[in-house]
């Protein structure tokens, strides 16, 4: 044993931790030294706590000896998010593995971060309820890890990613304060940082217990398989099927190459001959479920499909999706590993997208097999690596898989649906984000995180990679370029315009304070302050896209003139408000939830992005509209 491994086993020991707690050893931690993807990075130790105190006392220790410290699930992830990149401790969550309350009433389970996903599911299956987030790895993906990554899976499409359902945290900070955020309780009176905690991949806080909302199971339940002669021809289906107005419960996609390989050890029925195959499904009451495939099969018939297969009973249900899930683990077969571009693209693109990640492979001489969870754009081009220690090989791949990010981001998409960024995405981020809007990330991280031990370097990439900021220091968005005065308050009619009034104000005061004004519904509870800044200049509809499920609307604009706009057009905006001059700006800002949350969910759930204007006149825009981002 070298000094420096015994030096750590000294102080482990020291902590309080017991023999079996934790390894130092060589061997054990090559165990630990990558995920499920293609990074590599070994710590100097793992250990395996067991209570939120001993989290307390590793990470007060590691702040004191500024040692990186990286939480870690199952290690299922495929970006590199719980790999120790630059050595330190990783804390391994598995005996943090409690089902602390399962309250039925109260529609919520309290559980650990060790807790596995599948296993969860199947206590609340017995129960007759439902954790709807459902990814791939799910059989061994621990709870904590899914929160970290903002888990989805395939039926995102019709009931939402995993942040859709966490309502509260019990997490350590790098400065050893323990917090309760949220709880089993809707809209508590805070700041929404189990939103911001949602999704950061540890690099913010140590999750030590989480809260989720929980549904009730659909009685009835109806799959079917179709075939297809082309990927593109079945990615012009699920566009067709959205714009129909039907949301099935889910909508997944395999190419040939996939679907010969799963049916080699799955034997699940699949049609081996086709191009491509659709899995469709489902539920609600009994009634309701037959109409509604019914409908589906109309309109996939009139884009083309055959060969349809529903599943007569729940074995033929149950070995149609252990081949869907079983996908990336049987891809093994074709290659002993893949790249997995995860990456997100409105519904009416997929076609298209699929087309150039297509052309793309095919001028790097490289084999593509596809698994896509097509009805909510989330693409998982699974770029095959025959040889993983053949760099050339490794390289073309890389480059590969950045032009797909490229050409996703340039069609408004996401460079990841539900992978999360890690080490493998980082490098990308700055397609997305402009050096205000990574400066603003980079912010939130020195906040909850000063010293940096906590998963340091993931997501953010070095700055040096940043795109140029723009010669006023924010985004340029299209607008007037007056500012109209609306009384004794400044109306902008643009982000940009309100951002040079906030660097004005900056400048000229050094103090300020600003009170943001939409209808006035709710401008009379707040405090004075010396300038007014009023949306009523900020109205309109600037997109409608009923065929990919969402509509962009400026904040000034009031909830009754967004209904009047979506008329006709067989959608709506779940929100509600008894004041008829209440904005969206204001229902959006002060979180205002009426009772539609309780079948549609909450402003959180509904909220796809927002492009927002902060105090030194930073202009962000933040999220992409679709719900993996």
């Amino acid at each position: 044993m070298s000094r420096g491994e015994k030096s750590l086993d000294i102080e482990l020991s020291r902590l309080g931790f017991k023999d079996g707690q934790y390894t130092t050893d060589p061997v054990d931690l090559l165990v630990f030294d990558r995920d499920a993807g293609i990074d590599r990075g070994t710590p100097e130790a793992v250990v395996f706590p067991e209570s939120t105190q001993e989290v307390v006392r590793l990470v007060n220790w590691a702040r004191q000896n500024r040692i990186p410290l990286v939480a870690r699930g199952a290690g299922t992830g495929l970006t590199g998010g719980a790999v120790a990149e630059t050595g330190g401790v990783i804390l391994q969550f598995s005996r943090l593995n409690r089902l602390v309350q399962v309250d039925l009433e109260g529609r919520a389970v309290v559980f650990q971060p060790g807790v596995v996903n599948g296993v969860l599911d199947q206590l609340l299956k017995e129960r007759d309820w439902y954790y709807p987030p459902d990814p791939g790895s799910g059989r061994s993906a621990t709870m904590g890890g899914t929160i970290a990554e903002n888990a989805g899976g395939p039926h995102c499409l019709k009931y939402g990613v995993t942040g859709n359902y966490i309502n509260g945290m019990r997490v350590v900070l790098s400065n050893g304060a323990t917090l309760q955020l949220g709880g089993t309780a809707l809209d508590y009176p805070e700041t929404d940082f189990v939103g911001l905690l949602t999704g950061s991949e540890g690099t913010l806080a140590i999750i030590t217990e989480a809260t989720a909302r929980i549904v009730r199971r659909p009685p009835a339940v109806e799959t079917l398989m179709v075939a297809f002669d082309s990927v593109e021809a079945c990615g012009n289906a699920v566009s067709a099927v959205i714009a129909a107005g039907i949301i099935p419960a889910t909508l997944e996609m395999m190419d040939q190459k996939i679907v010969r390989i799963v049916e080699n050890y799955a034997h699940a029925g699949l049609p081996v001959e086709a191009e491509a195959v659709l899995i469709v499904e489902v539920d609600g009451y009994a009634s309701s479920v037959s109409p509604q495939m019914e409908e589906i099969a109309e309109v996939l018939k009139r884009c083309g499909a055959y060969d349809f297969r529903p599943a007569k009973t729940e074995e033929e249900r149950a070995r149609i999706w252990n081949a869907r899930k079983g996908a990336g683990g049987a891809i093994t077969r074709l290659a002993p590993a893949y790249y997995p571009a995860d990456a997100t693209v409105s519904r009416s693109k997929l076609a298209a997208t699929l087309i150039a990640i297509n052309r793309i492979c095919d001028e790097a001489n490289l084999r593509v097999g596809y698994a896509v969870h097509a009805g909510d754009g989330n693409l998982h081009p699974h770029i095959l690596i025959e040889d993983p220690t053949d760099q050339d090989l490794l390289s073309r791949v890389q480059a590969a898989g950045a032009k797909v990010m490229e050409w996703c981001v340039a069609a408004g998409g996401s460079i990841t649906g539900e992978h999360g960024v890690g080490i493998e995405k980082r490098s990308f981020l700055s397609l997305m984000y402009n050096t205000a809007e990574l400066q603003a990330m980079r912010d939130v991280k020195e906040v909850f995180d000063p010293v940096n031990i906590l998963n340091p370097g993931k997501i953010l990439p070095a700055s040096k990679s940043w795109p140029d900021p723009p010669e006023s220091g924010s985004r340029t968005l299209e607008g007037p370029a007056t500012i109209k005065a609306v009384a004794s308050s400044l109306a902008p009619s643009s982000a940009e315009e309100a951002a040079e009034a906030f660097r004005q104000w900056n400048q000229a005061t050094g103090d300020l304070r600003v009170r943001i004004q939409g209808g006035g519904t709710k401008s009379s509870l707040l405090p004075e302050a010396g300038n007014v800044v009023s949306t009523a200049c900020l109205k309109g509809v600037t997109e409608c896209a009923p065929h990919d499920l969402y509509v962009s609307v400026r904040a000034g604009t009031t909830l009754e003139e967004l209904r009047q706009e979506l008329e006709g057009t067989g959608m709506q905006v779940p929100l509600a408000s008894p004041w008829p001059d209440a904005t969206i700006g204001v229902i959006v800002s002060s979180n205002f939830n009426g009772p539609l949350r309780c079948l549609y969910g909450g402003l959180r759930d509904l909220l796809l992005s927002v492009t927002a204007v902060l105090p030194d006149g930073r202009v962000l825009r933040l999220g992409r509209p679709f719900a993996k981002d």
